[in-house]
């Protein structure tokens, strides 16, 4: 299901562990000479950018992610073409289409990605919370829910 983008982040201050995944509209400055869009810490997103990486040549038919983290938080964004991210927290699904330079989608920690459908010379931007933990992974999807699980009965 894609939900409309909202204004800016505002993630559940009563229950942290519940944040939802969400679009997020980013500022958008035009004139005659094109388009920029600016991304800020604590206020477009609310936690410290701490690492930048993006996806680009990804072969048709592929798909990326089909993981979670225990703790990052990220946001995602179509820098060029399109593509769909399939999300799962355990006990909800959905799918978002991001084809805006825009507007990204913001993922919790705790949240299955898969991220597929993606269109000729897409471009995926991620911004992150953290460095590179492999430790804050969750790479086997049993495992994933089963922590999901635990982590909603405490």
């Amino acid at each position: 299901m894609d939900r409309p983008a909202t204004d800016h982040l505002t993630p559940d201050a009563t229950n942290a562990g519940n944040e939802r995944c969400r679009l997020i509209s980013l500022p958008q400055v035009a004139d005659s000479r094109g388009n920029l869009t600016f991304i800020e810490s604590r206020g477009h997103v609310d936690f410290a950018i701490e690492r930048v990486y993006y996806l680009y040549d990804v072969p048709g038919g592929a798909d990326r992610g089909g993981h979670a983290h225990r703790t990052l938080r990220q946001l995602l964004i179509a820098l060029s073409g399109s593509f769909d991210v399939h999300t799962d927290t355990g006990s909800e699904r959905e799918r978002f289409h991001l084809n805006r330079a825009n507007t990204g989608l913001y993922l919790p920690p705790m949240t299955w990605r898969e991220i597929d459908n993606f269109s000729g010379g897409s471009v995926c931007l991620v911004v992150a919370s953290a460095h590179f933990d492999e430790s804050d992974y969750l790479r086997d999807y049993e495992a994933f829910r089963l922590t999901a699980l635990e982590q909603k009965r405490a």
